[in-house]
């Protein structure tokens, strides 16, 4: 799904919100969460997820082309983690709250 999708089916399901609002509040969340990470903070989404910022150490790496070898700064890389929920819901191919609905009949 793109952004473009998501933002098409949040408006489709809350057709009291204008495209534009929608556009821009999906907008706002993703900036918000790019620049907590820009910060080095922890964003955890409960039941979805949480996004971090791994580092990588400096390292010589090479040039695939020449063979050569090249110094690669160290840097950070930003990393997802699922949450239960979420793992929960693509592995069963449905909601995850319903699944344990099921378990506790």
């Amino acid at each position: 799904m793109t952004k473009s999708e998501l933002i098409a089916e949040l408006a489709a399901a809350n057709p009291h919100l204008l495209a534009r609002d929608v556009e821009l509040i999906v907008a706002t969340v993703f900036n918000e969460i790019s620049e907590a990470l820009a910060r080095g903070e922890r964003v955890e989404l409960r039941g979805f997820g949480a996004f971090t910022v791994k580092r990588r150490s400096a390292r010589a790496g090479r040039n695939p082309r020449t063979g050569e070898s090249v110094a690669v700064d160290e840097k950070g890389v930003p990393f997802f983690k699922a949450g239960k929920e979420l793992r929960e819901r693509v592995n069963r191919g449905g909601p995850a709250t319903a699944s344990r609905d099921q378990a506790d009949a």
